[in-house]
């Protein structure tokens, strides 16, 4: 079984297509809602591990995007008693947001952070990624609010810095041609995802076009 959890501003249907295609490889799909801006992180983990738990996986794997893959991350740091396969973060910023830091300085930039955000802990990556087989996807093609609300330093998908999808321990790590959105509708990304779920391991090179 595979849980995907969404990340800010979104819902569960933007996770449609990568639930499509990954059922299309035989995985039994569950897409988790949350309200990313209004519940804090550690609320939300609770109400994951629960969404998670009435299933009776007898092995569950978990696809994070952006804040959807911290939340699954901080999820295992709380309730470690599920019985999990493998973790895919899409575009997850584990080891910190400088987009986050800087909307963070004003009251409007809060606004748009949420709550759920300044809960996040970065040694939850890092237990995460010493206990469990933990991949992680990032893009390199900006277009989002990197380039309208914030300024992004060095290579990024438009939200969040290749180098903030980085912590010690990822058993893989692969950087790819798409937004931060747009990983959920890319059918190379969803091709990574597969064989990292499979493998724990993720394609050489690009197995699909976007």
């Amino acid at each position: 079984m595979a849980v995907l959890v969404h990340g800010l501003w979104m819902g569960a249907p933007v996770c449609a297509l990568l639930a499509r295609r990954l059922r299309q490889r035989g995985y039994e799909v569950a897409s988790f809602s949350y309200r990313s801006v209004r519940h804090p992180l550690e609320e939300s983990a609770a109400r994951l591990h629960t969404f998670v738990a009435m299933r009776r996986p007898r092995r569950v794997h978990f696809v994070g995007h952006s804040l959807g893959g911290l939340l699954v991350l901080t999820m295992l740091r709380q309730r470690p008693d599920l019985p999990v396969g493998r973790v895919v973060l899409l575009g997850s910023p584990t080891s910190g947001c400088s987009a986050f830091e800087q909307l963070s300085r004003s009251a409007h930039g809060r606004l748009v952070v949420g709550a759920a955000m300044p809960g996040w802990k970065r040694e939850c990556a890092e237990q995460a990624a010493q206990r469990y087989q933990v991949g992680a996807i990032a893009g390199v093609q900006r277009l989002g609010i990197g380039m309208l609300l914030v300024r992004l330093e060095g290579d990024n998908d438009g939200v969040v810095r290749v180098e903030e999808t980085l912590v010690p321990g990822l058993r893989d790590h692969v950087v790819l041609p798409v937004t931060h959105s747009g990983m959920l509708v890319s059918a190379r990304v969803a091709a990574q995802v597969a064989a990292f779920l499979s493998q724990g391991r993720f394609l050489a090179a690009p197995a699909a076009s976007l």
